[in-house]
């Protein structure tokens, strides 16, 4: 395993080199696409194409969409200062000087990481389990962590 592997292991157990922010395929097609569309002035035609696919009345949200898809991109990873800027689980793990949530006895019941469960569910909390199970080392060469 990879020193950089372990620099992708976010403090809430997360592995940021399995996300999609992180990766930036999705970040880079949002942005090529909307560069296309731009080129073929496809806002102009969309109206008209409405007129057969409804869908097409809502190109302007779509438009949208891909842009905030170009803003999801995350350049880096957490321990490196990435992600959220005002993370209270980095700010709590670093102020106790944790490596991470694992080597607290809380993290189950911790509200802090509430914020993840919309999007994650609770791929953190069975990594951070397993982190206390198996180690960092046991996570990053398991085939499924994220």
């Amino acid at each position: 395993m990879a020193e950089r592997d372990k620099e992708l292991l976010g403090f809430c157990g997360l592995y940021c080199g399995d996300c999609f922010s992180y990766q930036g395929k999705i970040a880079d097609q949002a942005r090529d696409l909307r560069k296309t569309l731009r080129q073929a002035k496809f806002a102009k035609s969309a109206p008209g194409f409405s007129k057969y696919f409804k869908a097409f009345s809502n190109y302007d949200v779509c438009y949208e969409v891909l842009g905030a898809m170009v803003r999801l991109r995350c350049k880096r990873a957490c321990r490196g200062g990435g992600g959220n800027p005002s993370c209270k689980i980095r700010a709590c793990c670093q102020k106790r000087d944790l490596q991470g949530c694992w080597e607290c006895v809380e993290f189950e019941s911790c509200s802090k990481s509430d914020f993840l469960r919309p999007i994650h569910g609770e791929a953190h909390i069975k990594n951070l389990r397993k982190i206390k199970r198996l180690g960092i080392e046991g996570l990053l060469n398991s085939t499924t962590h994220w």
